[in-house]
């Protein structure tokens, strides 16, 4: 990676103070080993677990330190912020515990736990726009109107020192980690846990990943600059962020080796397996950096260390990504097939079904396409499968029975 105009603006020192600021603030979270993730890649892995940070994610970090550092004069004008959930509850909760009004703006659509959260804490809440991006701008205009002092989700010292205190605890819990992954939206994470880790090992490898409806870092590396994306689409709102910030991306250019992006599926896949195999709840974007690991886990050199960014997920949605996930392994399938419009014309289909070991979860019947003859009816089954073999040998053996069958 070019690290020719990288001027990182955060020190060591300044991670190390951070961290003294948020004694008894900031949770040292637990760094647990993973056996199904060390036995996927053949080397060591372990899960730093952020999503069991207070607030339910690293943000509280930052946010606090960047507000416990105002003038009594800021203070009494209070701060606003923009976030799609995470970064507001930081916010929320330091401004309550330092005795401050907080006005926070989120985009519409944002997941129900993350805005009752923040209400709870005491901050105001408007909505606005669809995007992160939307919801800053309309917080600046809220700084220039009011006084009060935006406390951005990235792009400050302050913001990055703080979460950089992650970093530190990552070298102390895990001494002879060779590869941290780290999920990534507007850099601040990955660029204060990349400076405090490479200050001090500068031969640790530092992953960021993305998603790839919102990945914003490759391309703005690639110039040389922060670049705005056109558009983005992405379940992962954690990590939705359409523009990198200047203060990070300076860090990132100098310390981190290489930006990943990760497709929706794995994602699911990810989430699927940590909830599965760790017994650990995330948001999609906490999973990005196993998903990146799942999606390739012979080429990181270990041990390794993946970072939980956050837990705080709708249940509506984790309903959905569970299922999508599930799919994605081939755990539902859902296929229609076209059989004889007589009795026991179901009942056959539904014995093959049943002898390849399927498990029927709805049936529908359609009669009126153009396309179907008189003397047929298509079906459209849902099923529980154990998995892709059993999926497609489930699919090769109605096949073989002479049944016209297409998975969707």
């Amino acid at each position: 990676m070019d690290t020719t105009d990288a001027v990182p603006t955060v020190t060591l020192a300044d991670i190390q103070a951070a961290r003294v600021a948020l004694e008894g603030i900031a949770l040292v979270t637990p760094m647990e080993g993973s056996r199904w993730l060390s036995a996927l890649c053949g080397q060591e892995v372990k899960i730093k677990c952020e999503n069991l940070q207070r607030t339910g994610s690293f943000k509280i970090r930052g946010a606090y330190l960047r507000i416990s550092k105002l003038t009594a004069a800021e203070r009494a004008r209070g701060v606003v912020a923009a976030s799609a959930g995470n970064h507001a509850q930081g916010v929320a909760l330091a401004a309550k515990l330092l005795g401050i009004k907080a006005t926070v703006f989120m985009p519409y659509g944002a997941p129900l736990p993350k805005e009752k959260a923040t209400r709870s804490y005491g901050a105001d809440i408007e909505f606005v726009g669809t995007t992160i991006d939307e919801c800053l701008l309309r917080a600046r205009q809220f700084e220039a109107e009011t006084g009060a002092v935006l406390i951005h989700p990235f792009d400050h010292e302050d913001i990055v020192a703080g979460q950089g205190t992650c970093g530190l605890e990552i070298l102390e819990q895990a001494p002879d980690v060779k590869t941290v992954i780290i999920p990534t939206g507007g850099g601040g994470f990955l660029a204060g846990i990349a400076l405090a880790i490479k200050a001090q090992c500068p031969d640790v490898r530092i992953v960021g990943v993305q998603a790839e409806g919102a990945a914003a870092y490759p391309a703005s590396l690639d110039a040389g600059r922060p670049l705005a994306l056109k558009a983005m689409m992405t379940m992962a709102d954690g990590i939705a962020v359409g523009c990198p910030g200047e203060v990070p991306f300076a860090a990132i250019q100098s310390s981190v080796d290489e930006i990943r992006t990760v497709s929706e599926e794995s994602l699911s896949k990810a989430l699927l397996a940590l909830i599965e195999r760790a017994k650990v709840v995330v948001e999609p974007a906490g999973a990005a950096a196993v998903a990146a690991l799942m999606d390739a886990p012979e080429d990181f050199p270990g041990p390794i260390v993946v970072v939980l960014s956050g837990g705080n997920i709708d249940p509506l949605l984790l309903m959905r990504v569970i299922r999508h996930g599930m799919a994605a392994q081939g755990r539902y399938l859902a296929i229609r097939c076209r059989i004889p419009d007589k009795p026991g014309g179901l009942a056959r289909l539904l014995g093959e079904l049943s002898e390849a070991e399927a498990n029927v979860l709805d049936v529908v019947h359609e009669r009126t396409a153009e396309s179907l003859p008189l003397d047929q009816v298509e079906v459209v089954l849902q099923m529980e499968m154990r998995g892709q073999t059993h999926s497609e040998g489930m699919l090769a053996r109605l096949r073989q029975a002479g049944y016209d069958v297409t998975p969707f």
